[in-house]
């Protein structure tokens, strides 16, 4: 019986074969790329505001704590917007007269609020307690990054289900004294004795011993976050 397809078709199928596996591996590879970037997570992007509020401003320079405006975040599972009478608690008296500040005293004339740009922002499909992470001893800069430093606040990670997941795996490696929480300088080197002398050798000797004295429990189960 005479050969149906030429020999070099051998050569084909294997390139195209090949060539296929590649085309997957790569698209695959490009596509964790993609999900990562901050175009699909939004990490790293600043957000335009109705007023430009500087965080860096109001607690780096002027030491303002983040429950003065966060009011229900040891309380609630959202950490809370301010009212505009907390801004005006202060600006009633400073830059009282600032152009740039019209929107707040509009807001505070007609009792309506700013309509703020959400910076951080989670699927539908997924529940975020701020409360709990507050008593377990999960500081503010391990999720948001070092807000005192910005002059308008972007989102510092990416929100992804594996960063959630490498903390609730080894909560040790993040976790701090509950009075420290709110502390954007803190390290575990700045707990020390009476004689000045560093209590822990390393993040995960604090850590653990945290673990073990907040009752934290390693939750990797669905229904921990989806519910």
């Amino acid at each position: 019986m005479p050969q149906i397809f030429h020999r070099s078709f051998n050569t084909l199928s294997l390139v195209s074969i090949y060539g296929g596996l590649f085309l997957l591996a790569g698209a695959g590879w490009a596509l964790a790329v993609f999900v990562r970037s901050s175009y699909a997570t939004n990490a790293g992007l600043t957000r335009d505001q109705p007023v430009p509020f500087s965080h860096q401003h109001h607690v780096n320079e002027l030491g303002i704590d983040c429950r003065y405006c966060h009011t229900s975040v040891e309380d609630s599972h959202f950490a809370g917007i301010p009212p505009t009478r907390t801004c005006m608690n202060c600006h009633q008296q400073i830059w009282a007269g600032s152009p740039m500040l019209e929107p707040v005293r509009a807001s505070y004339r007609s009792d309506e609020s700013i309509p703020w740009n959400r910076v951080h922002k989670l699927g539908d499909f997924c529940y975020f307690n701020h409360s709990i992470h507050v008593k377990k001893g999960v500081g503010c800069v391990t999720c948001h990054g070092r807000v005192d430093q910005m002059p308008l606040v972007w989102q510092e990670k990416t929100l992804l289900m594996e960063w959630c997941l490498d903390c609730h795996r080894a909560p040790e490696k993040y976790v701090r004294p509950r009075e420290q929480v709110y502390n954007m300088t803190w390290s575990f080197r700045d707990e020390k004795d009476a004689a000045g002398n560093p209590l822990y050798p390393d993040q995960l000797t604090l850590g653990r011993k945290l673990v073990e004295e907040y009752k934290i429990k390693s939750k990797i189960t669905c229904n921990a976050c989806h519910r």
